[in-house]
């Protein structure tokens, strides 16, 4: 049972990677496979390929690079916002262990994994969208180097200290849910001079 919690921890902090961007929680779960830090699940074993990583690396700084080209950040938000959901799921399931059935383990890497991507995803675009009105896109480079160092960040802590990255997360979460309210809000209603 605590097996499973904790590799469902090490999901969510994988799959809220794969929100900020797409390949770096892979390259990390590749490197981590390679030097012998993560065995993935089975049908998972690719991910303990070389030419895997190598692969993973290239679309690791293809993606990191595309988003500071003006303009193709927000276009690319479009695209990632469905492939962070299949890679939270992806993700998730490469981490779940053998204690549930292929449907549960399925079923949670879904709704747990693409979820908590999704809703990463969906603030980054948030926040981006903001930066764009607010800064003209200027600001976007600064929202870029957040997203992908952060991506980074917790992809590795997922795997050391999984519990830790689902409680501060959540705790981001709601921290840039109030601020994206109180700025629509300030923006939605201003105030008189």
């Amino acid at each position: 049972m605590i097996e499973t919690i904790l590799s469902l921890c090490i999901g969510i902090g994988l799959s809220a990677a794969c929100g900020f961007r797409v390949f770096v929680p892979l390259l990390v779960m590749s490197a981590a496979s390679l030097m012998g830090v993560f065995e993935p699940m089975k049908g998972f074993e690719w991910l303990a390929m070389p030419s895997v990583c190598i692969g993973l690396a290239v679309a690791t700084v293809c993606e990191i690079g595309a988003y500071y080209i003006p303009w193709v950040d927000n276009a690319l938000d479009t695209i990632s916002t469905p492939a962070a959901m299949i890679a939270g799921t992806l993700t998730t399931m490469a981490v779940s262990t053998g204690e549930m059935s292929p449907f549960a383990s399925w079923a949670a890497a879904i709704i747990v994994g693409g979820g908590t991507a999704s809703a990463v995803q969906l603030s980054t675009v948030a926040v981006r969208g903001l930066s764009t009105a607010t800064t003209g896109g200027i600001g976007n480079p600064l929202v870029s180097t957040t997203e992908w160092i952060s991506a980074l960040i917790v992809s590795v802590l997922s795997f050391f200290v999984p519990v830790l990255v689902v409680i501060v997360g959540i705790i981001l979460m709601i921290i840039v849910i109030r601020w994206i309210r109180l700025k629509n809000k300030n923006n939605a209603h201003p105030t008189a001079l």
